[in-house]
């Protein structure tokens, strides 16, 4: 609603700048020793990240339908590019500021942010009357009962909340199976770059063969990586997990994302998405703090089979989804 009412590039500036001062103020956090402090820092940063996820609707909405889905996709080719700069930058800044240790990495995130504004100051708000037009909005409650908004969120959060259960989970329980820290780390990384390389041709795939055949693609991944995650506990099974869950995420995220274009007017794109960003984000958060209690709880076999009943059910609704559209294509007012 703030990016409705101030334009997109406000709002991007305005995320940017929290995460600029979520930098700072977690450096002062640390010369300080405040916790209370320390945790404000992160608040500030789910404040930036929160604003950053709408970067790929803003793709999006500058194209045309036909090319919305590579739009989106292409959005996300950045984070190859965070993968890599992200904990480099983090590890190399550690000691800039010793004995103090990891100021410097706060200090460098700040920094980070500050850069994003650069290409900020060349990105143009869609003229008033765009975005105003399409008659007037539907409720809410209406909007949620379509089975394109079910489906395309429902498949948002299953993405995001099996990748948070799998992805926290796995470093914890590859040093609980006597692996190095350092093996873990690696594949995390691994993890990190399967998220987002297939961002290169993602979106391209979706306009070849259509959303709901990647959909279906990336839930067939995430089930693979539950076999493989329950067959053994080398570091190559745990590699080979994170990539599947990883590449699964990319198809089903940005599969949903362009779904759920299909299911608002322009006078109804605000509410809509933030909708869907909260479902999503409220799944992501349980599926995360939930993940080292039921490591500890039930163990690592267990976390891959809690995957199965939520795959079942996104699985059924998608294919039903399908069927409806084949015999109704359903399309925004």
């Amino acid at each position: 609603f703030f990016m409705r009412r101030f334009g997109r590039r406000a709002g991007f500036i305005t995320g940017a700048l929290t995460g600029a001062a979520s930098g700072l103020m977690g450096l002062y956090a640390i010369f300080q020793q405040s916790f209370v402090l320390f945790c404000l820092s992160g608040l500030m940063l789910g404040v930036y990240q929160g604003f950053a996820l709408y970067y790929r609707f803003a793709a999006g909405e500058s194209v045309g339908p036909e090319y919305r889905s590579r739009a989106i996709s292409y959005v996300f080719i950045g984070g190859i590019a965070a993968a890599v700069i992200g904990p480099q930058t983090g590890a190399w800044a550690k000691d800039l500021l010793a004995p103090v240790a990891f100021a410097g990495s706060y200090g460098a995130s700040a920094i980070l942010c500050l850069i994003a504004l650069v290409p900020l100051a060349f990105f143009r708000n869609p003229p008033r009357e765009e975005v105003r037009q399409g008659g007037a909005a539907r409720p809410m409650t209406a909007i949620m009962a379509q089975p394109v908004f079910f489906t395309a969120a429902l498949n948002a959060c299953a993405a995001y909340g099996l990748m948070s259960l799998v992805m926290t989970a796995a470093p914890l329980a590859m040093v609980g199976h006597d692996l190095h820290v350092s093996q873990a780390a690696t594949a995390i990384q691994w993890h990190v770059l399967a998220m987002f390389v297939p961002s290169l041709f993602t979106g391209g795939l979706i306009a070849r063969v259509g959303v709901l055949p990647i959909l279906f693609t990336g839930m067939a991944l995430f089930a693979g990586g539950m076999v493989t995650a329950t067959s053994g506990t080398a570091e190559i099974n745990f590699a080979a997990t994170l990539v599947q869950v990883g590449v699964g995420w990319n198809f089903m995220f940005i599969g949903a994302t362009t779904l759920l274009t299909e299911a608002y007017s322009a006078d109804e794109m605000a509410k809509t998405q933030g909708a869907n960003e909260m479902l999503v984000s409220s799944v992501s958060a349980t599926a995360s703090f939930s993940s080292g209690a039921l490591l500890a709880l039930v163990g690592w076999d267990a976390v891959n089979y809690a995957t199965v009943p939520a795959l079942m059910i996104v699985v059924a609704v998608t294919a039903w989804y399908g069927l409806s559209r084949r015999r109704a294509p359903v399309v925004a007012e």
